[in-house]
C-alpha cells in the first residue's frame, strides 16, 4: 500500500522542481529568522533570491551537531517559543542535550510521513502496533505514537524497559506489530523461549526496528524467532526523528521522504558533493520544517543514495543501509554516547588518572558497556569501602550524563595501555 502516492511516485523532474522551490522558501525563512543562518550566509555573499533551483543547495552553508551545541538551547529555532508546541532532544558530547523543537504544522508532517512509513511496511488501521521504543526527550516513542494514530492503527504505549509486563502485553493484547530497537527485539524472542509459551499464541507480522545498527542477518535471526517479517526504520532527531526513510516490501534500501528532507552524499574530507552510488556522508536539508529548519546538516552516517526507481512503484530516492560514521559516535542501546563523554565524568574526578577504555558486547541480544578506569597512586591503596563508593559515584555520573547505565570497572594505576598517536578508548565487540 501506498500512503502519499502523489510524493511517493513522483516523477524525478517534479520532485526537483518541487524541493527548489521549498528550498528557496526555507531559506529565505532562515535567514529572516534564524542569526545563525544570516550571519552564515553574509559572510559567504549569499541572500535568498541567490537559491533559485535544488542545483543552489550547493551554495548553502553546512550546519554541524556543533551548532546546536553552541546555540543550546533555542538559538536555532526559526519560531518563537509561543509557536512551539513540542521539545525533544538528544544527548550530546558535554552531558547537553541536543534540543529540538516542533511546531504543529511540524507534528502534522512528522505524523504524515510515518503513516507512509506503515503502510510502506504493509500495516493499516487494522492493525495494533505494541511501542516499546522510549517515550519522553527520546523522539522514538512519541514520533511513532503519533504516526499510528494518523494511520489510523491501535497504540499500546508500552514505552521501554520491564520485559516481564511486555510479554504480558504482547501476549494478551494481540499487537500485530512490534516498535522497538532490533536488539530489544531479540531479547524479547529470547523472553518469549524462556517463558514457555508457544509462539503461535502471539499474533505479530510485522517488526518496526531502528535507533541503532542491525545488519541483514540480525534481520534474519528476529524474522526467525518472532515470526515476522522485519523492516528498517531511519530517523534523526535533528532532522524530525523516525520516519527521514523507511523500507518497502522489497527490502532494496530505505526511501527519503523527500519532499521534506532534501539528501546529499559529501566526501566527509573535501566537503564536495559525490554523485549518485558513491558513498560519503550523508546530509539533510528539511525544506518544510518551521521549529528548527536546518540546512546541509551533516549527520556523520556513510551511506549511498540511488535514485532508480523502485519495483514497488515508489520514485524517492533510497538510501543504503548505514556502513558506519565519520566521527567518533557510537549508538548503544539507541542512545548516542561519545567517548568524550565518559572523558568529561573521568576529568571531574581527582581519584582517577584520565585513562579509561570503553567495551561494549552484546550478550543475551542486548548492548553491554563496560568502562574500565585508571585509579590514581595515591588513591588505590585506600580500603576497599572507599574504592565501592568511587565506583558507585562514577556510575552514577555515567548514567547522568550518557542517559544509559554501564558497568564500571576500577583498574591499578598503569594497567591501561597507552598510546603514543591517537589514544583508542573503545573496543566494539558487537558484530554488526
Amino acid at each position: 500500500m501506498i500512503w502519499n502516492r502523489a510524493k511517493e511516485c513522483m516523477s524525478r523532474e517534479d520532485m526537483r522542481l518541487l524541493q527548489g522551490k521549498r528550498l528557496h522558501k526555507i531559506v529565505s525563512h532562515v535567514y529572516h529568522n534564524t542569526p545563525f543562518y544570516r550571519a552564515k550566509m553574509q559572510q559567504m555573499g549569499i541572500t535568498p533570491s541567490d537559491i533559485v533551483t535544488i542545483d543552489d543547495i550547493v551554495k548553502l552553508p553546512f550546519t554541524t551537531k556543533q551548532d546546536l551545541r553552541d546555540n543550546y538551547p533555542y538559538g536555532l529555532f526559526a519560531k518563537p517559543m509561543s509557536e512551539i508546541v513540542r521539545l525533544h532532544a538528544s544527548s550530546g558530547t558535554t552531558g547537553k542535550p541536543t534540543v529540538v523543537g516542533y511546531t504543529r504544522r511540524d507534528i502534522e508532517i512528522w505524523s504524515e510521513m510515518l503513516a507512509r512509513c506503515f503502510s510502506a511496511y504493509g500495516a493499516s488501521k487494522d492493525d495494533i502496533f505494541h511501542v516499546a521504543y522510549g517515550y519522553g526527550l527520546f523522539t522514538g516513542g512519541l514520533g511513532i505514537h503519533y504516526g499510528i494514530e494518523e494511520l489510523g492503527g491501535t497504540v499500546i504505549p508500552v514505552s521501554s524497559g520491564n520485559t516481564a509486563k511486555q510479554l504480558q502485553l504482547l501476549h494478551d493484547f494481540g499487537p500485530t506489530a512490534l516498535c522497538c530497537t532490533p536488539s530489544y527485539a531479540l531479547y524479547l524472542a529470547d523472553a518469549i523461549e524462556k517463558s514457555g509459551i508457544d509462539k503461535s499464541e502471539f499474533k505479530l507480522k510485522i517488526g518496526i526496528f531502528g535507533a541503532e545498527p542491525w545488519t541483514n542477518a540480525m534481520r534474519k535471526e528476529i524474522e526467525r524467532k518472532l515470526n515476522i517479517k522485519a523492516f528498517d526504520i531511519y530517523g534523526l532527531s535533528e532532522i524530525m526523528g523516525p520516519g527521514v526513510s523507511y523500507e518497502c516490501s522489497e527490502q532494496c534500501g530505505s526511501h527519503i521522504v523527500e519532499d521534506h528532507f532534501v539528501p546529499e552524499i559529501i566526501d566527509p574530507i573535501t566537503l564536495e558533493q559525490l554523485p549518485y552510488g558513491d558513498e560519503g556522508e550523508l546530509v539533510f536539508t528539511t525544506v518544510t520544517k518551521e521549529g528548527l529548519p536546518l540546512i546541509r546538516y551533516r549527520t556523520k552516517d556513510l551511506t549511498t543514495l540511488n535514485e532508480e526507481p523502485c519495483k514497488c512503484g515508489r520514485t524517492n530516492v533510497r538510501m543504503s543501509k548505514i556502513t558506519g560514521r565519520s566521527d567518533d559516535m557510537l549508538i548503544i542501546r539507541g542512545v548516542n554516547v561519545f567517548p568524550s563523554q565518559v572523558e568529561s565524568v573521568i576529568l571531574e574526578m581527582e581519584e582517577v588518572e584520565p585513562h579509561y577504555m570503553l567495551t561494549i558486547n552484546r550478550i543475551n541480544n542486548l548492548d553491554v558497556l563496560t568502562i574500565e578506569v585508571e585509579v590514581s597512586e595515591e588513591f588505590f591503596s585506600d580500603g576497599i569501602t572507599k574504592m565501592l563508593e568511587l565506583k558507585k559515584r562514577i556510575s552514577h555520573r555515567i548514567q547522568s550524563v550518557l542517559g544509559i547505565s554501564a558497568d564500571i570497572k576500577l583498574v591499578e594505576p598503569q594497567s591501561l595501555e597507552r598510546f603514543e598517536g591517537k589514544a583508542k578508548r573503545v573496543v566494539d565487540n558487537r558484530v554488526l
